[in-house]
């Protein structure tokens, strides 16, 4: 799934690669630089935000990467670290790439949760749903098909809107923004109906998970950045530093 993820973007970014003056190879440099952010961020975010008591106690745990354990929202921070550094090598403004990458990223999303149905993991919570179903080795109750939801949501939607979005000029960051919010909601509304980590469970109130937590400050930046780019060249054409 992860494969499937880097080579759309790969294949999409070619497509586009005209709006910010990259070369071929450029973009290769791009997916994968973005690619090592997203495994090294992965794993270092869900060691820090799933796993701290693991990492504490045996800090090789962290190595351990055949055991599982991805985190989106480190990926998501590990692709902006490769955004960074790619921009700074190529004189572009960071927010302009960003603008690019969002809407290369939710089929990788989409792929994703399909690798998580498929595994039967990140299962959703005891449902009456007509469409709820019996998933192996967890139980004989009926659940909510979170990891479809998801797929649904963070990538066919996700993708669409994007798309569609930044297909047309628009203001510098609000292409990041609107990835940024709408990935947020999405997620916050799937984690009601998706057991929370076990080894976690209820971080607050009696219903916040840590995936609601951490995607809190996702949908307050976007908000920001939509504002900002209000204030920002509308352009889809290349744009360096100055």
């Amino acid at each position: 799934m992860y494969l499937v993820g880097f080579l759309s973007a790969w294949w999409l970014a070619r497509r586009r690669a005209h709006r910010l003056g990259l070369s071929s190879e450029a973009i290769e440099t791009l997916i994968f630089y973005c690619a090592v952010g997203v495994i090294l961020g992965g794993r270092v975010g869900y060691a820090l935000f799933y796993g701290f008591d693991k990492l504490a106690d045996n800090p090789f745990w962290l190595f351990k990467i055949w055991e599982g354990g991805m985190s989106f929202h480190g990926g998501f921070a590990g692709v902006l670290v490769a955004a960074l550094v790619f921009a700074r090598k190529h004189n572009l403004r960071f927010f302009r790439l960003t603008d690019f990458i969002a809407p290369l990223v939710p089929i990788g999303l989409g792929a994703g949760r399909l690798g998580n149905f498929i595994n039967h993991e990140l299962p959703g919570r005891v449902s009456d749903a007509p469409w709820a179903m019996v998933l192996p080795n967890i139980g004989p109750e009926p659940r909510h098909p979170s990891s479809l939801y998801e797929f649904a949501l963070e990538g066919v939607v996700l993708f669409a809107v994007l798309w569609w979005f930044s297909s047309h000029p628009r203001r510098m960051g609000a292409t990041s923004g609107l990835f940024s919010v709408l990935y947020g909601i999405f997620r916050f509304v799937v984690e009601f109906v998706r057991l929370p980590d076990p080894q976690l469970g209820f971080i607050a109130l009696g219903w916040v998970t840590m995936g609601q937590l951490l995607t809190l400050p996702m949908i307050i930046g976007g908000l920001v950045l939509i504002v900002w780019s209000r204030y920002q060249p509308a352009s889809n054409t290349k744009t360096v530093n100055p």
